[in-house]
């Protein structure tokens, strides 16, 4: 276990938070065409001293990126400050299902916090992808429930037991598919 954790890349502490623009730009120039794309969403809040106008609190990016460049990028963010993993969603989209990583940047400063959202489509027909367990422990019971409740292989996460269905729980079943693995509606029930 702790050779595993000793390989993880450093975050880079800086005594100012990174700039959003030094970060937008740092991720187009070294992944370019593997961004399929880039949104930065801003959140206003609150005032200046008696300016009255409301200031940007923080920024969200939403970055949808090509399988090939999904653990380089997440590697790539520790280049820039510590990463925080807040959760990782997941939906079944067709003939793929797209997870969420949902992260931030830790910052220092008023407005500074950036929120980066990593989406990443796994075709049907291979539904593996690399975990980022050993960069981000605390990544681990998502990516433990994207398994069970999608059917997604985190190759390299060490424990993927189940947590949230029971152990008798059908394995080939994924509750949270739309397709023929999905349950069939004899074993869903009525809530009342």
């Amino acid at each position: 276990m702790m050779s595993v954790l000793a390989e993880r890349p450093k975050a880079v502490f800086k005594k100012t938070a990174v700039k959003y623009e030094e970060l937008a730009g740092g991720l187009k120039e070294k992944f370019g065409d593997d961004i399929l794309k880039f949104d930065i969403h801003e959140r206003f809040g609150g005032s200046e001293a008696g300016s009255g106008e409301n200031i940007v609190q923080s920024r969200d990016f939403w970055v949808n990126i090509k399988l090939s460049a999904f653990r380089p990028f997440i590697e790539h963010l520790f280049k820039y400050d510590f990463v925080n993993f807040h959760v990782l969603s997941g939906d079944d989209i067709g003939d793929k299902v797209e997870l969420n990583y949902h992260l931030s940047l830790f910052q220092r400063a008023r407005g500074g916090r950036i929120g980066v959202t990593v989406s990443v489509a796994l075709p049907k027909s291979d539904l593996s992808i690399p975990s980022i367990f050993d960069l981000l422990p605390g990544s681990e019971y998502s990516e433990r429930e994207m398994r069970e409740m999608l059917g997604i292989d985190f190759v390299g996460l060490p424990n993927k037991a189940l947590i949230f269905l029971p152990e008798d729980w059908n394995e080939e079943i994924k509750p949270w598919r739309r397709d023929e693995t999905g349950p069939s509606i004899d074993i869903v029930r009525e809530l009342e």
